[in-house]
């Protein structure tokens, strides 16, 4: 395969909807699956075993985060290597951020397994929503190396073009979630370890069949052990992009910390209300999320290419789609928001509650939908302090500010406010940190 007929340049746009719409589509399978752990887990009725999982989930997001410094580090780079033609060096990135990515995930599962009760204090367990906390917790800590792993070649694996194929990976193990959920969970009656059990099954058939895909299919990736080795530069390359990939999902988790922790004097239905209205609007944000990281590969080959022009015709595109996508979806779920909680648990508080909080979420995707974009950009083009930049903001250090100072003064309202005005304060921010991005 020559280096021009990676990516198809001078057809822009159906360029990236053959890239994008493949990470859409796994998103959805995903987003699916997510639903489904809801679904499943919700239908029990038992809100206590709701706030449980639900309290677990800064530390799911918190293992993403560690995949994608890898995953996202490894395959921005990867990118411009292809964009310039280097594929010797595709190899070593991509074996290197393979094997390293295994050490880190059974390191981290070692250590959070060591300190079970004190991350579960901080994750807002209560008395009453302990045990299943604990039990979710533990499973899905045991597997932190399978989860981890499988966010590395689903996206090195976009960055050479098989987003087809990296979307079947993700898509299988989904599909294997959604069948051993209710299994698990009612059928066995194993609750929520039975649910953390699913998800991890699903990861490791994830993992197993990007690695075929690799293996057989990939002209420039490799899990040669022996071309494991990166330069020093390659190494600041791929964490100074990956850190600032990975803090969007660590400041999600410490975020979500905050407001469990600002709940609790409320109850725990609100802690279970809350968690399932952050499902559903994963509905809007994990579309929005499939088309901005659909184009990484083209944004990257483009910026490496030194292909100015092209990539700013596109980006314009890209922002005006996804802008009106965004309205278009939160519009939907706005107008049906006390239906959609209702869809998953019988208990009128927490529908009460959750729509509520919903109808307060759902504006703010149309500005999230511009900070994934031009944060996806600025990954793609390796300008680490602009991602950093956006990874602190939206759902980082911008949202803390907002969501203290929101709650200080108008306490529930202020909860219910802080993430809308953090959305349009970060989207803001991206326009600006983009205006001097071509100027460089």
């Amino acid at each position: 395969m020559s280096q021009k007929s990676i990516f198809d340049t001078d057809r822009l746009v159906p360029t990236y909807f053959k890239l994008a719409l493949p990470v859409v589509f796994s998103m959805v399978i995903t987003l699916v699956y997510s639903l489904a752990d809801t679904y499943f887990i919700a239908k029990t009725n038992d809100a206590m075993l709701v706030a449980g999982v639900s309290l677990c989930s800064p530390l799911f997001t918190a293992l993403m985060a560690v995949g994608n410094i890898y995953g996202q580090g490894g395959s921005s780079l990867i990118s411009r290597l292809l964009g310039g033609g280097d594929r010797e060096s595709v190899r070593r990135v991509s074996a290197f951020c393979f094997y390293l990515s295994i050490a880190t995930g059974a390191a981290i599962g070692a250590a959070l397994l060591l300190l079970r009760g004190p991350m579960l204090g901080l994750l807002g367990a209560s008395a009453e929503t302990f045990r299943h906390a604990q039990d979710y917790y533990m499973v899905i800590v045991g597997g932190a190396p399978l989860v981890i792993l499988s966010f590395i070649h689903s996206n090195l694996m976009r960055s050479e073009g098989m987003s087809t194929l990296s979307m079947a990976g993700t898509v299988w193990g989904s599909l294997l979630n959604i069948v051993l959920d209710p299994i698990f969970i009612s059928v066995l009656g194993w609750g929520a370890r039975g649910a953390a059990l699913a998800t991890v099954l699903g990861y490791t058939l994830t993992d197993a069949l990007c690695l075929i895909f690799v293996t057989k299919k990939s002209a420039a990736l490799s899990v040669d052990v022996r071309r494991a080795r990166v330069s020093r530069g390659e190494v600041k390359q791929i964490f100074s992009v990956g850190f600032t990939a990975a803090l969007t999902n660590f400041a999600s988790s410490v975020c979500l910390v905050f407001m469990n922790q600002f709940l609790r004097p409320y109850g725990d239905e609100k802690i279970a209300a809350l968690g399932i209205v952050l499902r559903v609007a994963m509905v809007v944000q994990l579309i929005l999320v499939g088309f901005s990281f659909g184009g990484v590969p083209l944004f990257g080959y483009l910026y490496g290419a030194r292909e100015r022009d092209k990539l700013k015709s596109l980006l314009r595109f890209c922002t005006r789609f996804l802008c009106a996508l965004a309205l278009a979806e939160s519009l939907a779920v706005f107008l049906l928001a006390r239906p959609l909680m209702r869809a998953f648990i019988d208990n009128a508080a927490i529908v009460s509650d959750g729509a509520v909080m919903l109808r307060w979420q759902i504006p703010g995707m149309v500005f999230c939908a511009v900070v994934l974009l031009y944060t996806c950009l600025f990954q793609a083009s390796g300008k680490a302090l602009r991602a950093l930049a956006m990874s602190l903001s939206r759902q980082g250090v911008l949202f803390v500010a907002v969501f203290l100072i929101a709650t200080k003064i108008a306490g529930y309202r202020g909860f219910l406010a802080a993430q809308l005005i953090a959305d349009a304060l970060s989207a803001a921010l991206a326009l600006v940190l983009y205006r001097g991005l071509f100027k460089e």
